[in-house]
């Protein structure tokens, strides 16, 4: 549920302000309203500095731990500066060298010549000129009496040197190249010092990632809190000739007493009121332990308005639901609860909370997979096992996972409209949710109708059913919108029909992706097992470990694969089936208490 706001409004004496501010701070508690929509300059560069820090924080939190005795009074900002520095030097420096290496690949092929004697020889007329060719070429010009000397050779291609006295063209077939200027027992000097001075800079990373992560962590809270206290500054509105601050912010309704108390202590002149549909208020969500579990995943999306219900705990139990639905194998379910369950007893306190929700997926995920019989990719309702042979009529094939789908897609998309009709009513009052009630009337009436008769409770009636459609279509047609005429509502409500119907059909049909992924999970699982079991009957001796070892690597790629895709669909039939017809608008502004941060 959204935690219920209350506006504040402090008038300050402008000489006590910094001090009530620092006070406010230190308390924690209220959202600033921002009357700026621009900010300063000097606010920018906070922000870019505070980026910095954060960059430069997970660079080093990466590198090897070199414990390193480090002068107390070490300036962070200069730190952080001077890694920034080394990291653009060592990408320059990486550059350098593998443009380098290729130069000294080049030069190798020529062996260590002397620049010097070269010129030496040319000063004389002799020239010293270089080529490539095959070796079947090189070795016909051999016989053809051209004074030519290998170098070296790589493969088919041969180096190879030739001397001409004056400098009269002589031409033969092989493809003369220019040498490199500097011989490589220089470009290996050269790489050598670039390695080093690489080595040197990744030692400073490593030395720094040993001692100067805390000292970081801390200039960026502290550079944070300069943030939000100028942040506060820049959103004071000032009157009575900049004698008087005027400050507007949000405080829970959790946190109402501690504030109360604080303004009461200080002696602050303060107004206070409620709410209201025009104010942009911060959104802070309160739910039980599970629906909590589930928050990250609705603010992928949006958070809930104000005046809106938060979705969480509804649409908390089909999000399980359907993970489990998609990967429907009870042995992976198994080795989630399992696995999250062990890690958990060495987690930290911020990952617990996602490994319960791994164990709430997993759960329900070896209940669908127990319903429609799969274990380990194992399909159980057409395998031989005698444990099982009496409770095998308990599973339901493929059909029936099938029809599954619809009904809880049915269900859904019912209990969707029964949100939005509460919806409706808190934001806007009764008669803007009987439309919405209408469509309850018209399917939920026709569907009892339908099962009733079928089932011969009751005779077919078109009495009945008329009641019914008329029933919901007379408010549908005039209470699509209680703000317009009366002629305006019904053609309004007529092109509600039409877009309603299509879209509940269409919405109806997205669930039968939740079919579609189980059953290639399954089927995926089956056919691993099923290699598997060939690979194990090739050999005595090397079938069994390689079977073993498809089996993990091949289940281990099933899991992760088909995670994936039960993770993202459950998602979108959340954010786009549930929540359209659950008349979701979300937008809401997260609630971030002006604090500090040490």
């Amino acid at each position: 549920m959204i935690v219920k706001m209350h506006k504040y409004t402090f008038l300050i004496f402008y000489k006590e302000y910094k001090n009530f501010l620092e006070s406010l701070q230190q308390l924690g508690v209220l959202h600033v309203v921002e009357k700026n929509k621009t900010v300063s300059d000097d606010i920018k560069q906070r922000y870019v500095q505070i980026n910095q820090f954060e960059k430069t924080i997970q660079f080093l939190e990466k590198r090897e731990n070199k414990k390193t005795q480090k002068t107390t009074d070490a300036d962070g900002v200069e730190i952080m500066h001077e890694i920034i520095a080394n990291q653009n030097k060592l990408e320059a420096l990486e550059q350098e060298l593998e443009e380098t290496n290729k130069k000294y690949q080049k030069a190798t092929a020529w062996g260590d010549f002397s620049p010097e004697i070269l010129q030496k020889l040319k000063d004389k007329d002799i020239h010293i000129r270089f080529f490539n060719t095959s070796k079947k070429k090189y070795l016909e010009l051999i016989d053809a009496g051209i004074p030519a000397e290998i170098i070296s050779e790589h493969g088919n291609l041969v180096h190879f040197l030739f001397v001409q006295k004056g400098k009269d063209e002589i031409t033969f077939e092989a493809e003369e190249v220019k040498l490199p200027g500097t011989p490589s027992s220089e470009i290996k000097k050269k790489i050598e010092q670039i390695e080093n001075s690489i080595e040197q800079i990744n030692d400073s990373f490593d030395e720094h990632a040993g001692s100067s992560i805390t000292l970081l962590e801390q200039c960026k809270n502290d550079t944070n809190n300069s943030l939000n206290f100028q942040n506060v500054i820049f959103n004071t509105k000032v009157e009575a000739d900049e004698k008087l601050m005027v400050l507007e912010g949000w405080v829970p309704d959790t946190q109402k007493a501690p504030i109360d108390d604080f303004l009461q202590k200080e002696n602050v002149l303060f107004i206070t009121d409620k709410a209201t549909l025009k104010d942009r208020v911060p959104i802070l969500l309160k739910n039980n332990r599970f629906s909590k579990l589930f928050e990250p995943v609705g603010s992928m999306f949006s958070l809930p308005d104000y005046a809106e219900l938060d979705l969480t705990v509804f649409f908390a139990p089909f999000f399980m639901m359907f993970f489990g639905f998609c990967l429907g194998d009870a042995g992976y379910g198994l080795l989630f609860v399992v696995g999250a369950g062990l890690y958990k007893l060495k987690a930290s306190k911020e990952i617990k909370p996602l490994l319960s929700l791994i164990q709430f997926l997993g759960l329900a995920t070896i209940i669908f997979g127990s319903i429609s019989g799969t274990l380990f990719g194992v399909n159980l309702i057409d395998a031989n096992i005698p444990l099982i042979a009496d409770y095998k009529s308990l599973f339901l094939n493929p059909d029936k996972m099938f029809n599954l789908a619809l009904l809880l897609g049915g269900l859904q998309i019912i209990y969707g409209l029964f949100i939005k009709t509460a919806n409706q009513i808190k934001q806007y009052g009764f008669s803007y949710s009987l439309a919405t009630i209408g469509w309850l009337v018209v399917i939920l009436g026709g569907a009892i109708y339908a099962i009733l008769t079928m089932t011969e409770v009751i005779p077919q009636s078109k009495t009945i059913l008329y009641i019914i459609l008329s029933t919901g279509g007379f408010f549908i047609l005039f209470f699509s919108d209680p703000e317009i005429n009366v002629f305006a509502r019904v053609g309004k409500g007529v092109w509600d029909i039409y877009s309603t119907v299509t879209g509940i059909f269409g919405d109806l049909l997205s669930y039968i992706r939740l079919f579609a992924l189980g059953l290639s999970s399954a089927i995926l699982g089956f056919v691993i097992n099923d290699i598997a079991m060939q690979i194990l009957g090739a050999s005595k001796i090397l079938g069994p470990v390689f079977f073993v070892i498809f089996l993990l690597l091949g289940h281990t790629l099933n899991i992760l694969i088909s995670s994936l895709g039960s993770f993202v669909h459950p998602m979108r039939l959340t954010f786009v089936e549930f929540y359209k017809n659950a008349g979701f608008k979300g937008g809401g502004e997260g609630y971030k208490p002006f604090s500090k941060q040490i």
